[in-house]
């Protein structure tokens, strides 16, 4: 019977490290594949704007004198 449980723990370690290894593969595949592809090619990568399109920047800016 303890035979059994070792060899259980064993095979789920296993099992465990095989899907660690499978996801660390997929997120490297996700990382350094090319990006969509356009007419001229591959786009570059580049900087995320974290503002909508039609947003004009910051507000207006209040000077206090």
């Amino acid at each position: 019977m303890a035979g059994e449980a070792g060899s259980g723990a064993l095979r789920e370690l296993i099992l465990v490290v095989a899907v660690a290894l499978a996801g660390l593969l997929l997120a490297m595949v996700a990382a350094f594949a090319p990006w969509h592809a356009t007419p001229a090619g591959n786009a570059p990568a580049g900087l995320v704007e974290l503002h909508s399109p039609g947003d004009p920047g910051p507000g207006p800016v209040a000077h206090v004198g």
